[in-house]
């Protein structure tokens, strides 16, 4: 890739503060010093290495004199992470009981999909996620008068192809809190249009969606993550970040996916703010995010999606788009 690591990142940020997050990136490339040890080294062994019966044997061996047993914590239930899964009809997600978001949403969109109209979202309404335990689920009443939108990852308009695909779109565990104004409503709109678009010249295109918590650095110069938690009492974290990371298949199979990767600050952008500035590489996000996207897909078979296409955004005024759509009636 032409650009650094940090070059891009700081180009993603769009806000105050965002070209920490760039500097944040660059420091990971830093090697970790090591420690030294007076640990002897073994004079080199000329026999083979244990068999798996042997190694098993060993650590049942071990396991009868240890004096204690950590696992059996387990007797009284597993404490986590707990990643829950949401297989639905438009998409898929895991959602983090720690921030009340999810980590990621994937979705898939083709041709036919985005060409059928059997969904309406005006019978949709924002819910609460009942598959999650209630103590860790985003309550409807934590945005009310929150300053936040309820931020679709996969957007409503990529799930017309049923009434129940749209519908699966306004759960909770599909939204995250984001800037209304300078953002959800306008330039990350205008980027999930600029995802739709991609179909045009990818006859199918995948794309994972998520919330990032960027450190920054403070006055004393040490690096810190600060994000504001909405609800009362407080309950949802607002992301400093979010991330978008896309295949476009050729439909052949094991043929080419043109893979690209991008993370906007969550904060007012202006419309004139080219898309490429936000491209990272896909291995940035995967280092924030502690999650990995491509390890199943071989080097000789990605494209850089920016080489491929043009990665722009067409600007449609929010208000020019919300006159072809009813005002929502949301449940709380």
């Amino acid at each position: 890739m032409s650009k650094s690591t940090l070059a891009i990142i700081a180009a993603a940020s769009a806000a105050a503060g965002a070209a920490a997050s760039a500097a944040f990136f660059n420091t990971q490339k830093k090697t970790t010093p090591s420690i030294a040890t007076q640990t002897s080294t073994p004079a080199p062994s000329r026999t083979s290495a244990p068999t798996p019966i042997a190694a098993a044997a060993q650590v049942a061996a071990l396991k009868a004199i240890a004096p204690v047993d950590p696992s059996g914590v387990f007797q009284y239930g597993f404490p986590g992470p707990v990643a829950d899964l949401r297989p639905a009809a438009s998409l898929t997600s895991s959602f983090d009981r720690r921030t009340r978001n999810p980590s990621w949403v994937a979705e898939h969109i083709t041709p036919t999909s985005l060409s059928m109209n059997n969904g309406d979202r005006k019978h949709s309404y924002f819910t609460e996620d009942q598959s999650i335990p209630e103590k860790f689920r985003g309550k409807l009443k934590d945005y009310f008068r929150s300053g936040y939108d309820r931020g679709h990852q996969v957007p409503a308009a990529d799930a017309k192809w049923s009434q129940e695909a749209m519908d699966d779109t306004f759960a909770l565990s599909n939204m995250c809190p984001q800037v209304g104004d300078g953002f959800n409503r306008d330039y990350w709109a205008h980027f999930e249009d600029f995802c739709r678009r991609l179909t045009t010249h990818y006859p199918s295109v995948r794309i994972v969606t998520g919330p990032l918590y960027l450190p920054k650095p403070d006055r004393d110069g040490k690096w810190r993550v600060s994000y504001e938690v909405i609800g009362d009492p407080p309950n949802i974290a607002v992301p400093t970040h979010f991330y978008k990371v896309i295949f476009g298949e050729d439909g052949k199979t094991g043929g080419n996916v043109a893979l690209g990767a991008f993370v906007l600050p969550n904060a007012p952008i202006a419309n004139d703010k080219p898309l490429q500035d936000f491209e990272v590489p896909v291995e940035a996000v995967e280092r924030a995010s502690g999650l990995e996207f491509a390890s199943r897909l071989p080097n000789a078979r990605r494209k850089r999606l920016c080489q491929e296409v043009s990665c722009s955004v067409m600007v449609r005024e929010y208000k020019e788009r919300q006159k072809s759509l009813p005002a929502l009636s949301p449940k709380r």
